[in-house]
């Protein structure tokens, strides 16, 4: 081998080197960006996530995006992630936000998915009572009890309006299309929704109506009845009681309980 060609093939190592170590640099520097560049790390449903699920490693994908385009409320690292609970349903991609993540602090999963100022209650249903099976979570009822009165009539009225549908026997998930005949829907309300609820369960039979969901009016309420009160009675002028006395010295004036004896002369 000539002397040219063995320059010529060092050159050619050393380029391939130097070209190879060049590319090694630019993508260490894409992939371990410091924290003074414009990029900030974001984490994303890694697959599918449906409502009620516990966040797992699986569940969650790291990506790049600019700075100022993530959400206030996202996350930026897995660890902030894993071990919350899917208030909504999600799709591979989604940013995951706090806001559609709830603490689990233990207990059933279904617990974290109910606000901090509310409460569940189950309802035992057929398929009457259940709307022939159409209620599935995430659905908003009202509520309708029926009791009989003292002369055997029965009355009916609305007792509670837009309740959230918790879960349906002891499923939550909210990915389900098809009706299903259950025996137990379980509500999300207030404390005092709930003693009325459970005050008409044991004064008569319950009735669920399913809600359209972009109806969230609630009826208005009657007007408070305003209370009767008697009329101020009119004072009656106490007339005056003229007494003559027998011997013509004087009169007595009786005005109510004062009694002046006036003198006649």
């Amino acid at each position: 081998m000539s002397t040219r060609t063995l320059t010529l093939v060092v050159l050619s190592l050393l380029m391939g080197l130097g070209a190879a170590w060049m590319a090694n640099n630019w993508l260490s520097n894409r992939l371990s960006a410091g924290p003074d560049d414009d990029m900030q790390s974001v984490m994303v449903a890694a697959v599918e996530i449906p409502f009620g699920t516990m966040l797992e490693a699986q569940h969650v994908s790291q990506v790049r995006m600019p700075k100022g385009t993530a959400p206030d409320d996202s996350f930026d690292s897995p660890e902030k992630a894993i071990g919350k609970i899917a208030t909504f349903s999600m799709l591979r991609g989604d940013i995951l936000r706090s806001a559609r993540l709830a603490e689990h602090l233990g207990g059933s999963t279904l617990a974290s998915l109910i606000e901090s100022d509310k409460r569940a209650i189950s309802v035992r249903v057929d398929d009457v009572v259940g709307v022939a099976g159409f209620l599935l979570p995430g659905n908003r009822v009202d509520v309708l009890a029926t009791k009989k009165s003292s002369n055997a009539n029965a009355q009916s009225e609305t007792i509670l309006e837009d309740l959230r549908v918790l879960a349906v026997d002891q499923t939550s998930s909210t990915d389900k299309t098809q009706p299903v005949v259950v025996r137990a829907v379980t509500l999300e309300m207030t404390p005092e929704e709930a003693e009325v609820l459970v005050k008409a369960m044991a004064e008569g039979r319950l009735q669920l109506a399913l809600r359209n969901p972009l109806d969230n009016q609630k009826r208005p309420e009657p007007p408070p009845v305003a209370e009767k009160t008697a009329p101020t009675p009119v004072p009656v002028p106490v007339k005056p009681v003229v007494k003559r006395s027998n011997g013509g010295a004087g009169v007595t004036i009786i005005r109510g309980t004062a009694v002046n004896v006036a003198k006649v002369h």
